[in-house]
């Protein structure tokens, strides 16, 4: 069984399962969602609980130990794994696969992983503890879901906004869901519950937004010019390094020119996004690139972005931040002009 972090209260309000594993993609709800694994847990009786570490030389004996063993002061009793570099091994595999077929009675277990490859998510021993239990996965906030996450997290706190300040909230803390969430609790502490006054929140809200590169890319995939320019003048403001900002920004640019010449050679969808090596979150955007940008687009693009390196260098006068930034808004003025029926590709 899986859930998403946010749905986990109304799950634990049915009760307990004996095995959880979360999955921290987001660090902050990957913390919420076991702060509230514990906190029903102490609720329900369970007052022991044991901490397992998987480290350099660590014992996976001791996890059988664990579950094996009789409290002396609880009958309930909680573990919790925490698999900081989410590699078990082989022995650690097989002991997962061996707890998760026989859970220990009146115990619940969690289980900790950071964000997971594609080739770990099909493993055998996470299948396993998905089966076992429920996995919560503690998925990033992108930009189109913050607004909404804000609106759910001001109503814990019995407060509301209207759009606008909302927006406004997003677009000050993007890229920084701990401080999203700190700048909530603050609005919480200064100002009474109810509907919040737009100025009341431009007063208390910091500038806090902090800027990844892998944002500008999304940006340019998703055609939206203003976030584009947003992020690019948030990095450069940041002193964000302009050459591996340049590469991120190439690099995309490469997958969505072997992406188009896969399709116009009649390749299917599917195989054309493995053979431009797109995997995960990234296919639904590529594949909206691929069917509005043309091929030769991206050649002139990739061409550009040269010429941009050789400024990076010092071998021509033109700024590199303002070249970065006209090349990304043709491209984004290109692509509205492409969404015309151009050509057909071959999808499934």
């Amino acid at each position: 069984m899986r859930l998403d972090s946010e749905q986990l209260p109304q799950h634990l309000a049915r009760g307990l399962a004996p095995l959880y594993t979360i999955v921290g993609d987001e660090p902050l709800l990957a913390l919420e969602a076991g702060d509230r694994l514990r906190a029903r847990a102490r609720a329900d009786g369970y007052d022991e609980r044991q901490l397992l570490i998987v480290e350099s030389g660590f014992d996976w004996g001791s996890l059988a130990a664990a579950g094996a063993s009789l409290s002396l002061f609880a009958q309930r009793r909680l573990i919790e794994l925490r698999i900081p570099n989410g590699k078990p091994g082989v022995a650690g595999a097989e002991a997962l696969e061996r707890y998760c077929s026989s859970l220990p009675p009146d115990t619940v277990t969690i289980v900790h992983l950071p964000a997971l490859d594609w080739r770990t998510q099909q493993s055998s021993w996470l299948q396993a503890l998905e089966g076992g239990g429920v996995l919560v996965e503690a998925r990033p906030v992108d930009r189109e879901r913050l607004p909404r996450w804000l609106a759910q997290r001001l109503g814990l706190q019995q407060q509301s906004a209207g759009a606008e300040t909302i927006q406004f909230i997003a677009e000050r803390v993007e890229g920084n869901l701990l401080a999203a969430w700190q700048e909530v609790q603050k609005l919480g502490l200064l100002l009474p519950p109810g509907k919040l006054e737009h100025d009341a929140v431009r007063q208390a809200v910091m500038d806090v937004a902090r800027f990844d590169i892998g944002a500008l890319s999304d940006a340019l995939l998703a055609g939206n010019a203003e976030h584009f320019v947003r992020v690019l003048d948030g990095l450069e403001a940041e002193g964000a390094g302009l050459p591996l900002v340049l590469w991120t920004f190439a690099n995309e640019l490469r997958s969505v020119h072997t992406l188009v010449r896969a399709l116009e050679r009649g390749v299917p969808m599917a195989g054309a996004l493995r053979e431009a090596r797109v995997f995960g979150p990234r296919r639904a955007a590529m594949e909206r690139a691929a069917r509005r940008w043309p091929a030769d687009a991206m050649v002139v693009a990739l061409a550009r972005a040269a010429a941009i390196d050789r400024a990076i260098k010092g071998l021509s006068r033109e700024r590199p931040w303002d070249a970065l930034r006209e090349l990304g808004m043709d491209l984004l003025v290109q692509r509205k002009a492409a969404a015309r029926p151009r050509q057909k590709v071959r999808a499934v």
